[in-house]
C-alpha cells in the first residue's frame, strides 16, 4: 500500500485539516471512503512524510484497503441505498474501535509523551492516571489491529477446561509458560543486574528486590514494581533505552557482592578448601574465623540438612556481620525455591584458643580454619579431630605458612603436611576475529601458484556478503585485561595416630 504524506508547513496544515474533518465524519462508509479518495487526490507527488504515516493507515484500515473502489462507486450511484455498503459484523466492530480515539494531543503533550516516565513531575503523572481511568477499559489500541482483522488477546482456560500439561502463570496481564519448579521474581529476592557493551562488562550490581524501590544506574532507572512477576534471565530496558540483564543470584554472587566485614574466602578457594577436606552430606565441620560468613555458607551447602557446622568468631562485629548475611541468604533462597535453606550453622563469638570447653564431647569430620595465628589453636582442636581427617587452613600471605611450619615443628602436633597451594584462576577472551566494518573475517590459503582470479571474481560479485562456513572464520584469543590476582594460601593437614 502506498503512502502518501505532505512536505512544507503549507501542504502539512492541509494534510491535518482533512484528517480532523474525517474524524468527525459519520459511520457511514460511504461518506468516509469519499473523503478518502479527496485526501489521496491531494496527497499525490508529495514526499513521504513518517510522521503521517500511522493516521493515513488507521484510516484506511476500516475501509478493508478498497477506498479508491468504494469512492468510485459512491460517485457513480449517488443515489444507491445505505444497504448496498453493509459490512459484516467483524468489521462493524473494528470500525468502532478505530473510531474511538483519543482528541488531538496538543504541542505540549505530544512533546511529554516523548519523555521518559522517570523523568516526568508528580502532577503530569497523576493527570496521566486520571485520564487512563476515564477511558473505557475494553478499549483496543488500533496499532494493535492485525492484517487479518483479529484482536491480540491472552486469555487463561475457561471454566470446566482440563488443565493443560504445560503449567502457566500469570502476572500482570501476560501468560508465562513454567517449567516444572520455576518461580516468577517476587519481593525480597536477591537479583543481578549486568549491562554488557562490546562483550564486556560495564554494570554489574546486586540488589533486593523492594516494592516502590528503583535501580538506579548510569544507564537509567527501571522500577522494581516492573520486575516482579517477570521470569528470571530476562533483558529490560530502561529509561534511555539500555537493555539490562536481570538474573537470581547464586551462592557464588552473593558472596562476591554481599556486605563484608573482613576480606571473604574467594569461591575458588572455598571451592578447594571443601575438596581438600571431603565434605559430604551429613558431616559434622568446625570452622574458626566466621568472618563475613562465605565459608559458613558453602559449609552449609556442603553437609545438607543432615549435617551441621560450627563456626566461631572472636571479633562481636564479625559475628554479627557473619549472621547478618547468613540470614538474608536464606530468606531469598526460601522466595526462591518455596523451600527453606537449612539452618544447620551454629554461630559462636567466643575464643577456640581459650574457650576449649565449647567443643567438650564433640567430635568433627573436618576442620576450616581462617586465622591469623592458626598453630595456636591447633592443639585444642586436633584433639576432637576424627583420626586420618583434614585441617585446611586459609593463610592470606606466605610469612604466616611459615609460622604456621615452624609451630608445628616446635610443637610436635600429630598432623602431617600433606600440601600448600595457590590456586590461580585466569580469565581469557576468546571471540571470532572481525574486521572494521564489522564484517567477519576468513582464513585465506596459502597461494601455490594456482589461478585465483575466478574466486578474486566471485568475492567481487557479492559471494562475500554471505556468513562463511564452519571452520572458516579465525578466532581471538587472549587473557582478560582485568584478573584476579593471588589471594590466600591453603594449607592441608592430616591428623595420624600415633
Amino acid at each position: 500500500m502506498s503512502v502518501y504524506s505532505l512536505s512544507g508547513y503549507r501542504r502539512d496544515s492541509l494534510l491535518l485539516v482533512s484528517v480532523i474533518e474525517l474524524t468527525v465524519m459519520a459511520v457511514h462508509a460511504a461518506h468516509r471512503c469519499m473523503y478518502l479518495h479527496r485526501l489521496v487526490t491531494a496527497c499525490k507527488s508529495i514526499q513521504t512524510h513518517s510522521r503521517n504515516r500511522d493516521v493515513f493507515e488507521k484510516l484506511v484500515i476500516p475501509c478493508n484497503r478498497t477506498f479508491l473502489t468504494a469512492s468510485v462507486r459512491s460517485n457513480e450511484n449517488d443515489g444507491q441505498s445505505k444497504d448496498s455498503l453493509k459490512l459484516t459484523p467483524k468489521q462493524t466492530q473494528k470500525q468502532d474501535l478505530l473510531l474511538r480515539r483519543k482528541r488531538p494531543l496538543s504541542p505540549l503533550e505530544r512533546i511529554s509523551s516523548l519523555l521518559p516516565q522517570d523523568v516526568l513531575s508528580p502532577e503530569v503523572m497523576h493527570l496521566r492516571e486520571q485520564e487512563q481511568h476515564e477511558e473505557d477499559p475494553q478499549r483496543c489500541d488500533p496499532e494493535r489491529v492485525t492484517d487479518e482483522g483479529d484482536l491480540e488477546t491472552h486469555s487463561g482456560p475457561e471454566r470446566g477446561e482440563e488443565p493443560k500439561a504445560a503449567a502457566f502463570h500469570h502476572a500482570e496481564g501476560h501468560v508465562y509458560p513454567s517449567l516444572l519448579g520455576e518461580n516468577l521474581l517476587t519481593f525480597g529476592e536477591l537479583l543481578i543486574a549486568e549491562h554488557r557493551r562490546k562483550k564486556r562488562v560495564e554494570f554489574r550490581k546486586m540488589f533486593q528486590l523492594q516494592k516502590g524501590a528503583i535501580l538506579q544506574s548510569s544507564w537509567g532507572t527501571i522500577k522494581h514494581d516492573d520486575l516482579v512477576g517477570q521470569q528470571a534471565g530476562k533483558f529490560l530496558k530502561t529509561g534511555r533505552g539500555a537493555p539490562i540483564f536481570f538474573r537470581r543470584a547464586s551462592l557464588e554472587d552473593y558472596v562476591l557482592y554481599m556486605k563484608r566485614g573482613p576480606a571473604i574466602a574467594y569461591p575458588k578457594d572455598a571451592a578447594n578448601m571443601l575438596m581438600m577436606m571431603d565434605v559430604t552430606e551429613g558431616d559434622c565441620v568446625l570452622e574458626s574465623g566466621s568472618g563475613s560468613g562465605a565459608m559458613s555458607l558453602f559449609l552449609s551447602r556442603a553437609v545438607g540438612s543432615r549435617g551441621s557446622v560450627l563456626s566461631i568468631e572472636v571479633r562481636t562485629d564479625h559475628h554479627r556481620r557473619s549472621v547478618k548475611n547468613y540470614e538474608r541468604w536464606r530468606t531469598s533462597w526460601a522466595l526462591r525455591r518455596g523451600q527453606e535453606w537449612p539452618n544447620n550453622v551454629e554461630f559462636l563469638n567466643a575464643d577456640l584458643g581459650t574457650a576449649s570447653s565449647l567443643l567438650a564431647g564433640r567430635g568433627f569430620h573436618s576442620v576450616a580454619l581462617d586465622l591469623i595465628d592458626p598453630h595456636l589453636v591447633l592443639p585444642t582442636v586436633l584433639p576432637h579431630l576424627h583420626p586420618g581427617a583434614v585441617c585446611a587452613i586459609y593463610l592470606a600471605n606466605i610469612t604466616q605458612v611459615i609460622d604456621l611450619l615452624e609451630g608445628l615443628r616446635c610443637s610436635a602436633l600429630p598432623v602431617l603436611c600433606e600440601r600448600i597451594i595457590e590456586v590461580p584462576v585466569r580469565q581469557w577472551l576468546v571471540a571470532p576475529a572481525l574486521q572494521k566494518d564489522g564484517q567477519y573475517c576468513t582464513r585465506k590459503a596459502p597461494n601455490l601458484g594456482e589461478d585465483t582470479s575466478s574466486e578474486e571474481e566471485s568475492s567481487a560479485d557479492g559471494e562475500a556478503l554471505f556468513e562463511p562456513g564452519f571452520g572458516n572464520v579465525p578466532y581471538i584469543a587472549r587473557p582478560h585485561p582485568e584478573q584476579m590476582s593471588h589471594t590466600a594460601f591453603l594449607v592441608k593437614l592430616r591428623k595420624f595416630v600415633r
